[in-house]
């Protein structure tokens, strides 16, 4: 039997739950690989009480066996947690519970147990607090490759990519450099390489608008073109800078695989509005394959049966690729 993906279940106080749910009615319809769920059982058996979802959950610990994943019931690695309501306001309480099921789920990736790591929505502001970076950071640390780490947005049409990602505007400019921007192409092309068999169409942005600026020590002129340079001679298929304004309105014409950005927004607000719940975050670099959906807590319907699974469904079954 295939190994499962390990499943966190992120906040608990978010439509974290419910997408989960709706994605395991879901799981034959998309041909899903065994997932199991990390979390609160008791949490998640109320949770699902309250959503009226008809579903088994069974608990396991360290001694689940793969005759566990039968068809007919959800598997769930308790994490022992305890709030009053089923549903209440976000806090850090749930912070240590959230870090412990990914500390299980990285356990059970070095133990070879599961085959990957697919995370629901976390609350990164009160996660992480004033830290400036989210669970791709995170887990970037955890396995020691802090400034490696590529996130990636991905759908099959076109994916972005951020080369900073949760830092502040007025911090970006001093965090682009070339061996930055060539180490991180070299890793979206590997990965493109390895996990879709064919090599990516990238193309590069600019900083500043029109990808121009009249200062004589612009980011384009010192770093981005420098950069390309080096990445066509390591026969990476590059172009750039392309200025932003323009980038996706020619992405289809010129067949982009990937706009690689040089901050957070520049890339991910007009591709969200192009593909809304239709695309996946992935970290590359890692030592394993970690995926979440493209979206937040969306605490404001939490409990309320109004939550679209699609990203969690795409999550899981890019893990189809690895089989």
């Amino acid at each position: 039997m295939i190994k499962p993906i390990a499943l966190v279940a992120g906040e608990p106080n978010s439509i974290s739950s419910e997408i989960i749910f709706k994605t395991w009615k879901k799981r034959k319809k998309h041909s899903l690989l065994p997932m199991l769920v990390i979390g609160s059982f008791d949490l998640l058996n109320k949770q699902k009480r309250k959503l009226k979802f008809n579903i088994k959950i069974k608990k396991v610990n360290d001694d689940f066996i793969l005759s566990d994943f039968k068809e007919n019931q959800m598997i769930v690695y308790n994490i022992n947690y305890f709030q009053n309501k089923i549903f209440q306001k976000i806090s850090s309480k749930s912070n240590n519970y959230i870090l412990k099921c990914f500390g299980v789920a990285i356990k059970l990736i070095k133990e070879k147990k599961v085959i990957g790591l697919v995370n629901c929505p976390v609350a990164k502001e009160y996660l992480f607090k004033n830290k400036n970076h989210g669970i791709t950071e995170y887990l970037a640390k955890k396995s020691d490759i802090t400034g490696k780490e590529v996130m990636l947005i991905y759908n099959r049409k076109l994916s972005v990519s951020p080369l900073t990602t949760h830092i502040p505007l007025k911090k970006v400019s001093k965090k682009i450099s070339k061996i930055n921007i060539v180490n991180k192409i070299k890793t979206i092309n590997k990965f493109y390489l390895k996990y879709l068999k064919r090599k990516p169409n990238i193309a590069i942005l600019g900083l500043n608008p029109h990808s121009f600026s009249p200062l004589k020590e612009s980011e384009e002129e010192k770093i981005i073109k420098p950069a390309i340079r080096i990445i066509k001679k390591l026969n990476i298929k590059i172009n750039g800078p392309i200025s932003p304004d323009t980038s996706f309105f020619i992405s289809k014409l010129m067949k982009f695989d990937v706009i690689y950005g040089m901050y957070h927004d520049q890339v991910l607000a007009p591709f969200k509005t192009m593909y809304g719940y239709d695309a996946i975050n992935i970290t590359l670099g890692l030592p394993y394959i970690r995926i979440s959906p493209d979206h937040g807590v969306a605490q404001n319907i939490m409990g309320k049966n109004l939550a679209n699974p699609k990203s969690l469904i795409k999550s899981l079954k890019f893990f189809n690729y690895l089989k």
